[in-house]
């Protein structure tokens, strides 16, 4: 569990994130759950701002997908809070992202079950009072990678 008392320190967890991502010769899936608010986009934006993206950050709640390049990877953050039904996703490509060796972070993954590519990593975010707390959950060696890498 880490402790996340305020909006720097889930600045701080993303930013460890990016550094960690940076190191790996290969994409990734990362699962973001959590309430409405409680800080996945924010934490989208501090893990591209440590991979060098210094541009605007929207979330894609209405888009579904933003892809932001990266050198020779893409992230690509989802949020599929807004996804009528997970067959929607063939509409913006998924499969075709997937097939290729980019970053993904998504937001509301359960609305896209079945249709999604297997997630290396989730990363749950939950209210705790005025703060915030994160768990990692690795399910693939990469993501394992990814946790033992972040020191916070």
């Amino acid at each position: 569990m880490i402790e996340l008392p305020d909006a720097q320190a889930t600045q701080t967890l993303g930013s460890h994130l990016g550094r960690a991502l940076g190191q790996l010769d290969a994409g990734l899936v990362i699962a973001l759950q959590g309430k409405l608010g409680v800080g996945k986009t924010a934490l989208v934006r501090a893990t591209l701002a440590a991979l060098g993206h210094d541009g605007i950050v929207v979330s894609p709640t209405y888009t579904l997908l933003e892809s932001y390049p990266l050198g020779r990877r893409r992230l690509h953050h989802l949020d599929l809070y807004r996804l009528a039904t997970a067959e929607e996703l063939e509409y913006v490509g998924l499969r075709d992202l997937a097939a290729g060796d980019d970053w993904f972070m998504i937001e509301w993954p359960a609305h896209g079950r079945g249709h999604l590519p297997a997630f290396d990593l989730t990363i749950e975010l939950h209210y705790a009072g005025a703060a915030r707390r994160a768990r990692l959950h690795p399910y693939s060696q990469l993501g394992r990678t990814i946790v033992d890498t972040i020191n916070i």
